[in-house]
C-alpha cells in the first residue's frame, strides 16, 4: 500500500465516514478509527469537535490539502460578496486538480493532484504543473497528448462509480474539460454531508 492510499485510508477512519464514497474504503469492512483502541465508544462532540470535524472533513476531501493554503481560500470567501461557506465551496471546486478530478481524468483528488504535478494537462493550451491553480469560468483543460492512453486516466473514464456534474462540460473523445459556472453547494456530488457553515464557525470564533 502507497502511503498515499494509506493517508487516503486513515482520514475516513479517523473522521468515521467514506468521505469519498469508494468501494475500497476500510470503513465498509471497520467503521472503528485506526489504532488499538480505535473500538472504544465515542463521546458525544462539543460544538467545537464539530466545527473541527467539518473542517477537516472539506479539507480531507480536496486531496487533505495544507492547513495554511485552506485558511488562506476561507479569507478569501470571507472577503468575497455572499454567503461565506458558498464561496468557500466555489474556490474549492474551481481548482484544477478539482476539475480534473470532477471530469473524471482520474480517480481521486489525490491522483489529481499528482497528475497535475506531473504536467500531464494544459489549461487554455499552456502546460500547467500546480494543482492550486484557480481556474475561471470558460478555461479549457485539456489532457496532454502523450497522456491519453495512461491506464489510470483509461480507467477511471470508464469507472462507473460517479458521474461528472453539470457544471463542468467534458469531452472524453477529446479529453478536454471546461469549467462553465461555478457551483453552489447543493450542485457539488460530495458523497457525505459537507458542512462548510461550520467551517466558517471554527474560522471565526
Amino acid at each position: 500500500m502507497t502511503k498515499r492510499h494509506s493517508a487516503k485510508h486513515k482520514i475516513d477512519r479517523r473522521l468515521g465516514e467514506n468521505i469519498w464514497g469508494r468501494p475500497k474504503s476500510p470503513l465498509n469492512k471497520r467503521e472503528s478509527r485506526p489504532g488499538q483502541h480505535g473500538e472504544r465508544r465515542v463521546s458525544k462532540l462539543s460544538d467545537f469537535g464539530q466545527q473541527l470535524k467539518a473542517k477537516q472533513k472539506l479539507r480531507g476531501y480536496y486531496g487533505n490539502i495544507s492547513e495554511r493554503q485552506f485558511l488562506r481560500l476561507f479569507k478569501e470567501a470571507s472577503r468575497l460578496k455572499g454567503s461565506t461557506s458558498e464561496q468557500l465551496i466555489g474556490l474549492l471546486e474551481r481548482r484544477l486538480d478539482a476539475v480534473v478530478y470532477r471530469a473524471k481524468f482520474v480517480p481521486t483528488p489525490f491522483a489529481a493532484r499528482q497528475f497535475v504535478s506531473h504536467g500531464h494537462v494544459s489549461v487554455n493550451g499552456r502546460r500547467v504543473t500546480i494543482p492550486s491553480m484557480r481556474l475561471r469560468v470558460g478555461d479549457v483543460v485539456e489532457v496532454k497528448e502523450a497522456s491519453r492512453q495512461m491506464p489510470l486516466l483509461l480507467e477511471a473514464i470508464k469507472s462507473s462509480e460517479r458521474d461528472v456534474p453539470d457544471y463542468v462540460d467534458v469531452d472524453h473523445s477529446k479529453m478536454t474539460a471546461k469549467l462553465s459556472r461555478i457551483p453552489a453547494l447543493a450542485d457539488v456530488p460530495y458523497p457525505v454531508v459537507m458542512e462548510p457553515n461550520l467551517v466558517v464557525e471554527f474560522y471565526s470564533r
